[in-house]
């Protein structure tokens, strides 16, 4: 597992991968099951794995928190960047803190708490773990009203932030305000698009900031990479046919719910058994499931 900082090369040298956490009957982590995911995703030439959302961590428990670190810690290649997540809620997240000062990650990425928040209140309880974790840290943007672009730019200029992770949805993602202040405020060089593959060529090309994380990633990581790869070379007609190829399992876990498709996409897809999701989420209707499973498929078989 790589442990040194991150940089704004490596950002751009992967997509980031979002997995799912497989668990078993017993809503316990599986070891076994998490490292089909992992190679997987790092036999595609993918070797950045960010435990966010698509994982869970919103509602994983103080008591199991060291052992799954330990475990995708162990289970990533030498060269494999993990980043682990802490939060949302203030309290969680500095308990956390001090379990992840028991490992070598270099980064954590801090959950969006919805609701309940201002944007100094943001900024304070950031720099609160920031400065007790010892190491700087992922900001994930992924709403307005959670933390004004100046804010954000504060948190950079002293040091607390290795990277951003951008995932406001817009229905044009090319007329964004928010992300056109921040790019203004902050170095687009660690700023991620954070939403998938479907916005990244705009937010790349036309923003500047710096790669992007995925869910779909995990089916073909491959092509994935190769779609970064494009971007990065101006070859966006190349980047633009890759994009397309996962508009149809990303459509459904929009129009389902990103986390629960992507978790059953992953076992209907035959990469892993994922297991039971994780309360306070269930898995999906057995009325999605042939539709999920068609599309994993027939993107795993592009």
């Amino acid at each position: 597992m790589q442990t040194t900082p991150v940089t704004p090369e490596r950002l751009r040298s992967s997509v980031i991968a979002v997995p799912p956490l497989a668990r078993d009957a017993n809503l316990a982590h599986a070891p076994s099951e998490n490292a089909k995911v992992i190679r997987h995703i790092e036999a595609g030439g993918v070797d950045i794995l960010l435990y966010g959302g698509n994982a869970n961590f919103y509602h994983i428990a103080l008591s199991e928190y060291a052992s799954v670190l330990g475990s995708l810690a162990e289970l990533a290649a030498e060269n494999t960047l993990v980043i682990p997540s802490v939060g949302p809620a203030y309290g969680t997240m500095m308990d956390q803190s001090a379990v992840l000062r028991d490992f070598d990650f270099p980064t954590v990425m801090v959950l969006p708490m919805q609701g309940l928040t201002t944007s100094a209140g943001v900024v304070n309880g950031i720099r609160r773990f920031a400065e007790a974790y010892g190491k700087p840290v992922v900001l994930y943007i992924k709403n307005l009203g959670y933390i004004e672009p100046s804010d954000a730019a504060r948190l950079v200029d002293d040091g607390l932030v290795s990277w951003i992770k951008y995932a406001i949805v817009r229905e044009d993602p090319a007329q964004d305000p928010y992300l056109s202040e921040l790019i203004e405020k902050v170095d687009p060089k660690i700023i991620v698009s954070g939403i998938g593959e479907q916005p990244a060529i705009i937010h790349l090309r036309d923003f500047g900031i710096n790669g992007f994380t995925a869910g779909c990633v995990c089916i073909r990581p491959d092509l994935s990479q190769r779609m970064l790869q494009a971007i990065v070379a101006g070859d966006y007609d190349t980047a633009e046919t890759l994009r397309a190829g996962f508009k149809p399992l990303e459509d459904l876990r929009n129009s389902i719910n990103p986390v629960r498709v992507l978790h059953e996409a992953v076992r209907l897809a035959g990469i892993a058994d994922t297991g039971p999701a994780l309360p306070l989420l269930t898995n999906l209707e057995d009325s999605d499931m042939d539709k999920v499973k068609q599309a994993a498929i027939e993107l795993l078989n592009r």
